[in-house]
C-alpha cells in the first residue's frame, strides 16, 4: 500500500501513519515511512541540534532541500510496495511558501504527481476546526507552523489541492470523532474501497 497522508498540521496524520506501522508488522507488511520528512524540521531522524540548524536555514536553502528531499521520495514509492509518506509534494505546495520560502513559489507539484506509482492512494485527512484547535491546545509541537486562526484557510487549501490532484486513488479521511486508538479500524475501512487487488 502506498500512501501520501495530507492535512493540516494536528489532524492525525503521524498517530494513523504510526498505527499503520504497527498494524502492518505481524502481516508482514513493513511500511517505509517518512512522516516528518517535509515538514521543517524534520523531527524523526534529526537531532534537536539540527533541527533548531533547519529551522534557522534560510528560506532558499530551504526550498532547495525540500525539492531534493520531494524528488528523492520518488524513487522510494518506486522500491517499496508498502510506503507511508505524510505531506509529500502537497504539503510543500502549501506550507513551502507560506512559511518556509514565502518569496519562492512552488510549481512542480503536478509534475511530481505523472511519476507516481499508478497503485499511489491520496488521503486527505480533515477535522472539525475546533478539534484541530483543541489538539493544539493540549499537545503542541515545539516548531507549530499553523495557527489556530489559520486552520479553516489551511483545510481549505488541502482540499483544494486534494480536489485537483491527479493521482487517481484518492480519499477523504475524517477524524474529528477518532481517537488515537479507533482511527486505524476507521482508517482501513474507507481505504479498502480503492485498493488494488494485490
Amino acid at each position: 500500500m502506498r500512501l501520501i497522508l495530507i492535512g493540516c498540521e494536528y489532524v492525525g496524520k503521524t498517530t494513523l501513519a504510526n498505527n499503520l506501522k504497527d498494524w502492518g508488522a505481524p502481516l508482514g507488511k513493513h511500511f517505509h515511512m517518512d512522516d516528518g520528512d517535509f515538514t521543517i524540521p524534520d523531527y524523526h531522524h534529526l537531532s534537536p541540534e539540527d533541527q533548531e540548524s533547519m529551522w534557522n536555514l534560510s528560506p532558499v536553502l530551504k526550498e532547495r532541500f525540500q525539492r531534493m528531499v520531494i524528488y528523492y521520495h520518488l524513487d522510494i514509492l518506486a522500491r517499496y510496495d508498502d510506503c507511508i509518506l505524510g505531506g509529500f509534494h502537497i504539503e510543500e505546495k502549501i506550507y513551502g511558501p507560506r512559511y518556509y520560502h514565502p518569496d519562492i513559489g512552488v510549481n512542480y507539484h503536478r509534475y511530481v504527481e505523472t511519476l507516481l506509482p499508478a497503485d499511489t492512494i491520496l488521503v486527505n485527512l480533515k477535522a472539525d476546526s475546533d478539534v484541530i484547535k483543541e489538539r493544539m491546545e493540549s499537545n503542541p509541537h515545539k516548531y507549530q507552523l499553523v495557527q489556530p486562526y489559520q486552520v479553516d484557510e489551511i483545510q481549505d487549501e488541502f482540499s483544494y489541492e486534494f480536489q485537483l490532484s491527479n493521482i487517481e486513488s484518492k480519499i477523504e479521511f475524517d477524524t474529528s470523532n477518532l481517537m488515537p486508538e479507533t482511527i486505524l479500524d476507521a482508517f482501513l475501512n474507507e481505504v479498502r474501497l480503492v485498493l488494488t487487488p494485490k
